[in-house]
């Protein structure tokens, strides 16, 4: 099978989210749907960005609404989820713990960060499946899928959807910290993982340093590698239940408008996502360690 090489799009291409406040009809039956399925509590700018597409996102989300509660849906999310945490262990973080405390956290405070990590850690995975399927089928490739359509044993309790530090509320501090976020990440938008963790900003700040100076090495080059493979092959995987096939998405990319672009904004996500797990991973990790040590 073709390799889905991991590919930064250049330029980057402009997107255009639609916020879940202005989805009316079909779409905010969509969006709904899109967080039951998925078992978040928000829409991921992924799937914004994609709904500007009304008919592409349609089509994707025909295809994939089937598998959202199936049994192959949760085990690859969960083996994702398992390889990023992996890939963020072996890069090291430093404990934050004893810093945090030394500050004046508490450990009220140190259970609602984690708790607000654990919100990305879950919920990220179902979109970077998503966004690996779509690249795939746009640029060709079958989806084949070689699994039963078995229910899923549990069903995704939706946590609840964390507070963000918009752009706007930011002061000139947390702007500052944006600001450097968009331009190590190579991002002309900053991740709303990025945004919820905000609410703690001194917290955050030490975080995002202690990241960043990883971001930098080519250990962590090798380890976003490796999620991305994963999650192609994770995604190559799961159950094709409606047959959707490259010429069905391509065609409706089409009807929206030039399906160069449709394939970019695609390519910007699929690319960014595997990144965003490892460095949501690498944030938690800097959190363990018992309080009392």
């Amino acid at each position: 099978m073709p390799d889905l090489v991991r590919m930064k799009p250049e330029p980057i291409p402009e997107i255009h989210p639609v916020p879940e406040y202005e989805a009316e009809g079909d779409l905010a039956d969509v969006y709904a749907r899109t967080k039951e399925g998925l078992g978040v509590p928000w829409m991921g700018v992924v799937t914004m960005a994609f709904a500007h597409y009304p008919t592409f996102y349609a089509r994707l989300w025909s295809g994939l609404e089937p598998i959202l509660s199936t049994e192959a849906f949760a085990r690859a999310c969960l083996s994702l989820r398992a390889i990023a945490e992996r890939e963020a262990e072996r890069l090291a973080p430093a404990p934050l713990v004893p810093r945090l405390k030394d500050m004046g956290y508490d450990p009220r405070e140190m259970d609602d960060i984690r708790s607000c990590n654990e919100v990305f850690s879950a919920g990220n995975m179902p979109y970077v499946l998503i966004a690996t399927l779509a690249r795939i089928l746009l640029e060709g490739q079958s989806w084949s899928g070689n699994q039963s359509i078995e229910p899923r044993r549990d069903v995704p309790e939706v946590m609840p959807r964390p507070a963000l530090i918009e752009a706007h509320h930011a002061d000139p501090t947390i702007a500052a910290l944006y600001a450097d976020i968009r331009e190590t990440l190579g991002l002309p938008f900053v991740n709303t993982d990025y945004r919820a963790f905000a609410r703690w900003p001194s917290y955050f700040a030490i975080g995002w340093s202690d990241l960043k100076a990883v971001i930098s090495s080519p250990a962590y080059d090798s380890a976003v590698e490796r999620v991305h493979d994963a999650a192609v092959d994770l995604a190559r995987t799961l159950p094709n239940a409606t047959g959707l096939t490259p010429e069905d998405l391509s065609a409706a990319a089409s009807r929206d408008g030039a399906p160069g672009e449709v394939l970019a904004v695609v390519r910007l996500f699929q690319w960014l996502l595997p990144g965003l797990i490892t460095n949501v991973a690498f944030l938690r990790h800097q959190l363990r360690g018992d309080w009392s040590g």
